[in-house]
């Protein structure tokens, strides 16, 4: 099978440091848990959203994430038995690019430069499974969809749904 995987909070934990930065800079102590359902701007008072905003934009942001638990592990069985490709939405923050490369090289380096998409849309994909964090890059997929949880998406529930990578293990190995 062909398998794309975003990077986003399905790969990379952004989520967490998006709290981590905005903790540090206003010497607060946000949680995911008190996120849940909400993006990390939307929980924080209306004159600091913009600050959390721009997180993603700044130089930095991406390169020091932390790997979602178990998905270098599992990604790596997964790439024995099907065609592993990173398809991860990059246009939108272009200093990501060089980042979001160099976090591959170093968390991901059995994943060739190859099959790396850093893109704008995923509409575009061809494939038998998209793994996501957000619902608007599965609604048309036209393979298996499965959204991976993050505290963000928690009341979604019009896709198939995903919570670690040791479930996705059980599913497609």
């Amino acid at each position: 099978m062909i398998l794309y995987l975003d990077m986003d909070e399905v790969l990379a934990d952004t989520y967490g440091a998006h709290i981590e930065i905005y903790n540090e800079e206003f010497g607060e102590s946000l949680t995911k848990e008190d996120c849940m359902g909400r993006e990390v701007w939307q929980c924080v008072p209306e004159a600091r959203q913009q600050s959390v905003k721009d997180h993603a934009r700044q130089d930095g942001f991406f390169r020091p994430l932390k790997p979602i638990e178990d998905s270098i592990r599992v990604v790596r069985e997964l790439q024995k038995k099907h065609e592993i490709y990173i398809a991860s939405a990059a246009m939108q923050f272009p200093n990501s690019l060089r980042e979001k490369s160099d976090w591959l090289d170093e968390h991901f380096p059995f994943i060739p430069w190859q099959n790396r998409i850093l893109l704008g849309h995923k509409h575009i994909l061809d494939g038998d499974v998209l793994i996501d964090d957000r619902s608007y890059n599965l609604k048309n997929f036209k393979g298996r969809g499965m959204l991976f949880t993050s505290p963000h998406n928690v009341h979604e529930n019009h896709y198939e749904r995903v919570n670690t990578w040791p479930e996705i293990a059980g599913l497609l190995l």
